[in-house]
């Protein structure tokens, strides 16, 4: 599995209702597409409850079957389209070490990204033991109805991802402060 994410951090006057109609109208498209375990349409508005977002950010992000679903998603005219609407994205990506989606994740309201660097020379079987141990008891939180762990070995990043069913249960989770908080527009989610 490979998880994917990119970001577009719009100015802030922006005016977020455009995110949230697109997300409305396209949002379908990537229902049954083959290869997705899952799209989640995230945004967040500059100082608005529940994410208290720094920024305007859109910043959908995916988990991927495999390679396959992936390619065929950036070579195509999904990818084309946001990137003619919003530019030429960065888009990051990690190996999944675990991955858990629910079968109500498309009811999904409220998403958590968390990116934290690992450092050199990490007992990184170690690493991914401990995070899938913890991955497995987040999923076991309340209102947790995904939540994947996977690493970036280029750029030595750990990324944590859980989508909730409302902000109240990531709140009742006691994450840390540092958290990227979104909330959710759409799940695509094949086979959910």
């Amino acid at each position: 599995m490979i998880a994917m994410q990119y970001n577009f951090t719009l100015p802030a006057d922006y005016d977020m209702d455009i995110v949230r109609q697109r997300i409305a109208s396209k949002g379908h498209m990537l229902d049954n597409f083959p290869g997705l375990a899952f799209k989640a349409y995230l945004y967040a508005s500059k100082g608005q409850e529940p994410t208290k977002s720094s920024h305007n950010v859109y910043a959908p992000f995916y988990l991927w079957h495999d390679n396959e679903g992936l390619n065929n998603f950036i070579c195509g005219d999904g990818f084309k389209a946001v990137s003619q609407a919003f530019g030429w994205p960065t888009v990051r990506q990690w190996s999944v070490w675990h991955g858990h989606v629910d079968a109500q994740v498309r009811s999904a309201t409220f998403a958590t990204r968390e990116i934290s660097q690992i450092e050199a020379y990490t007992d990184l079987g170690a690493l991914r033991e401990l995070e899938t141990v913890a991955a497995k008891n987040m999923s076991k939180q309340a209102g947790a109805l995904a939540t994947l762990v996977a690493f970036d070995p280029n750029a030595w990043t750990l990324v944590r991802f859980t989508l909730w069913g409302d902000a109240s249960a990531a709140q009742a989770a006691g994450l840390p402060d540092h958290v990227q908080a979104y909330e959710v527009g759409h799940v695509s989610a094949p086979g959910y």
